[in-house]
């Protein structure tokens, strides 16, 4: 189980795929919601994919927005959800935001992942709001007190 930074288009497909699967296939999401204008390697966000056994099974990214770390497209090909990778993709993406000197990140997390974020030090931050159809809540976390 390991992590590694996007840098070639090949990978990215990867990420792709997954959060096509994850996002779209299973949960219902909208093909055209799924994807947008950071989904590039131009710089605009930070993708990363996670491995078990050597095959990508997950996947995030982190933007910068208004000085913050925002963690988003966090996602694991459901077989391979009980192994631990989900805080394997939110600690590299907190890594990479350190890297960049950012202090604090935040996420909107589906409620149901609510429990998870907070296991990793997140704190719920708004009421339920929907997003793209689905419950979701901010949640934001001081990467300083580590």
């Amino acid at each position: 189980m390991d992590s590694k930074r996007i840098t070639v288009d090949s990978d990215l497909k990867n990420a792709f795929h997954i959060r096509k699967e994850v996002f779209v296939e299973e949960q219902g999401f909208s093909l055209e919601d799924e994807f947008d204008e950071f989904d590039t390697l131009n710089g605009l966000s930070e993708h990363i994919l996670v491995y078990y056994n050597e095959k990508p099974v997950g996947t995030g990214r982190l933007r910068v927005v208004d000085g913050l770390g925002k963690l988003e497209r966090i996602c694991i090909l459901e077989p391979y959800r009980k192994f631990g990778l989900g805080k394997i993709i939110i600690k590299t993406l907190e890594e990479i935001a350190k890297e960049k000197e950012i202090s604090q990140v935040k996420l909107h997390g589906q409620t149901q992942a609510e429990g998870f974020y907070k296991k990793l030090g997140y704190q719920t931050s708004s009421n339920v709001f929907m997003e793209d159809g689905s419950p979701h809540i901010l949640m934001i976390k001081e990467l300083a007190n580590e």
